[in-house]
């Protein structure tokens, strides 16, 4: 049994001999150089090695001896110690005894640091590469699952299946590998799927070869489970219907992929379509149509649901049922338990009301125009109504016939052609005193027309200068007919023009954002009491009281601002922007948030380090540095939004007011804007009260 030389040693044990000591008769080497102990799961991994397979490799010891050089029967561990630490948690488990023989060699020629320095340095680690082809060797030719492959070498069933994945990769990918031309991280990327002919045409025509690029080009053609379209048709349904998923066992959150694409889009449309018609079915609709994106520059008009008029018996029951739904809450809000009467009594008033709202759409307009029913980004399904087909939209009245002056200087009551002015001047020179005075319903020549209308333009100018308050009726009254107003000529004399530039293809989902929605949500409050006759509309602005018209005009107002920066340069335009938000006070972290979405995942990692070094701290930066984009994203993004960090484009700079010419930002500019304006339903009840 010994092979090495026979050298005696104090103690008199020959060098290189083997030797059984009891477990408990072991004990760590002072002169091991492992300062940093193993590690849990090592321990955990090696135990779980010697109970499947027993002990593969004798540990290196040294006699423990006295100062008088006798031996004391222990054994100093100089290489195994993570083995003997392994046995020993075995025996605290009940697994083995505590005085288990353990096969050990004896060494004491040779140090024993210089032993256990060798056992840690010159040893060579497993590749990878060989590690993954040996743990799916185990599962194809011994027909060994993912947990019991776990159990026999101390790791999770997780981590097997990765190991598995991974050598599953074409096997000459798996050689690029070791030779180092690819990484593990894109090796994982390759993983994903199992198509070895579809890894190595990715292989071979991609150039960017990133392991995000990789993870895109093997999955293009299919979705993420958390796709918008899975979300909305729910992944059992599209299991049921026969759909399978592709798992990416490398992400944390056990992501994956729907393989069966046209599958889940039948799903989405079948779906759509079934809303669309019940839609119109129980509404009414003359049409209706689904879309999975929201169909940009649609060219369509729209209507809007408006107050609904009662008779004074049916409002007053509904004002009766309100103010006992008030009373009830009031008395009974803080039971946690109602009683079952209290209970049924509020549910049925809720439905009552529900059944008689306040606001609603036309049934003629109902009967000509459509819905959209869209699926949102978030995947829950968005119905845009009210909306008008060119075809579809009714002819507007004849208007009545009204003779006067300024109307067409047409024919004379006679038949005679329309007074020409250059006539009237030459027979006011020559006409004779009995000439007959002519007929006073004539038209008036288009010069003079001209000439009277400019006057009185330049007075209605000056006198409009000096009334403030008419002003603002005037110009009210102008942005409304342009906000509110379909078609049709617009019944204002004020030059004004009012666009609002569309931003849905400018940003994803940017319909469905906290702004949007609220802009939205009061122009149909305020389309519902706007007139549907642009005549009526002066009067109708005329009624307000000061704050609701300041309301509806500052509505106005911000459907026309733009402070894009797009392929056209507009300096003057983003100065103008940068300036008003400043008077706003506008926080645009009220409005975004730098998630993966709106940013991270599109900017590089640098970027996203500074974002987080300004945001957090330099340190939190730099304990970053070395993360994967997809990780550094995961790290950054709850960071970063809880800071409340903006880009430097979205950032609104204090600008202190120079002089008295700016004191609006001090006197009348509010420092929360959305505190000085109500919100759209205080908006309308502010109205209705004031009408």
């Amino acid at each position: 049994m010994n092979t090495q030389s026979q050298a005696v040693s104090p103690a008199g044990v020959q060098y290189g001999e083997e030797r059984v000591y009891p477990l408990n008769k072991l004990k760590k080497s002072p002169r091991n150089v492992r300062k940093v102990g193993h590690s849990e799961a090592e321990i955990e991994a090696r135990a779980a090695s010697i109970q499947a397979k027993g002990l593969i490799s004798p540990l290196v010891v040294e006699p423990e001896l006295r100062a008088d050089g006798t031996a004391t029967g222990y054994g100093l561990v100089t290489a195994g110690e993570g083995r003997r630490l392994a046995l020993r948690l075995l025996a605290k488990r009940k697994v083995i005894s505590k005085t288990t023989p353990v096969r050990c060699l004896v060494d004491t020629v040779n140090d024993p640091q210089e032993i256990s320095l060798d056992e840690n340095v010159s040893r060579s680690a497993l590749h990878p590469a060989d590690e993954f082809e040996a743990f799916r060797d185990q599962a194809e030719r011994r027909g060994l699952g993912a947990e019991e492959i776990g159990a026999r070498f101390g790791v999770t069933a997780a981590v097997v299946r990765q190991r598995l994945r991974l050598g599953a990769v074409a096997s000459d990918l798996l050689d690029v590998y070791r030779q180092g031309g690819l990484t593990l991280d894109q090796l994982q990327a390759f993983a994903i799927s199992e198509d070895h002919a579809r890894q190595r045409q990715v292989f071979e025509t991609l150039t960017n070869r990133q392991p995000y690029a990789i993870r895109r080009a093997m999955t293009e053609t299919t979705a993420l489970v958390g796709d918008r379209r899975v979300t909305f048709v729910g992944l059992p349904a599209y299991l049921d219907a026969g759909g399978t998923i592709l798992r990416d066992l490398f992400s944390e959150d056990d992501g994956g992929y729907v393989e069966d694409v046209p599958l889940l889009d039948r799903l989405v449309a079948e779906k759509l379509s079934a809303l669309a018609t019940e839609v119109r079915e129980t509404e009414g609709w003359r049409w209706t149509a689904a879309y999975l994106d929201y169909p940009h520059g649609h060219g369509l008009s729209r209507v809007y649901p408006r107050q609904v008029v009662r008779e004074d018996a049916e409002q007053a029951r509904l004002d009766a049922l309100r103010d006992e739904y008030a009373a009830l809450s009031e008395e009974w809000g803080a039971v946690e338990d109602l009683p079952a009467e209290i209970d049924a009594r509020l549910s049925g008033i809720e439905d009552a009301l529900a059944a008689s709202p306040d606001v609603a759409f036309d049934p003629a307009e109902v009967a000509y125009a459509g819905a959209m029913i869209i699926l949102g980004h978030d995947g829950a399904v968005r119905i845009e109504r009210g909306l008008v087909r060119a075809e579809d939209v009714p002819p507007p009245p004849a208007p009545e016939e009204e003779a006067g002056e300024g109307e067409d200087a047409g024919d004379g009551e006679d038949g005679a052609p329309p007074w020409d002015e250059d006539e009237a001047a030459g027979a006011e020179d020559h006409a004779e005193p009995d000439e007959p005075e002519g007929d006073a319903t004539a038209p008036l020549a288009a010069r003079l027309v001209a000439d009277l209308t400019a006057h009185r333009t330049m007075a209605m100018r000056e006198t409009l200068a000096r009334s403030p308050d008419l002003a603002l009726v005037a110009l009210t009254h102008a942005l409304v007919l342009r906000a509110f107003v379909q078609y049709g000529a617009m019944p204002t004399c004020l030059d004004i023009r009012l666009t609002s530039y569309s931003l849905s293809g400018e940003a994803d989902g940017i319909d469905g954002s906290s702004a949007a929605l609220a802009v939205a949500e009061r122009h149909a409050a305020w389309a519902a009491h706007v007139p549907t006759d642009a005549a009526d509309i002066w009067a109708f602005v005329v009624g307000l009281d000061l704050d609701s018209r300041m309301s509806l005009l500052a509505h106005c107002v911000g459907l026309s601002v733009n402070a894009l920066h797009g392929y056209e340069r507009r300096p003057g335009a983003w100065a103008h922007a940068d300036q008003l938000a400043a008077a706003l006070d506008l926080d645009m972290a009220d409005w975004w948030s730098p998630t993966a979405d709106h940013y991270l995942a599109r900017v590089t990692k640098a970027h996203t380090l500074a974002a987080v070094r300004e945001a957090v701290s330099p340190e939190a930066a730099e304990r970053l540095r070395g993360e994967k984009k997809d990780a550094l994203i995961a790290a950054a993004e709850p960071q970063l939004v809880a800071a409340r960090w903006l880009p430097k484009l979205l950032r609104t700079s204090r600008v202190e007011p120079d002089g008295p010419g700016e004191a609006l930002g001090e006197a009348q500019a509010p420092t929360d804007p959305k505190q000085a304006e109500p919100d759209a339903l205080e908006e309308v009840r502010e109205l209705v009260a004031a009408e």
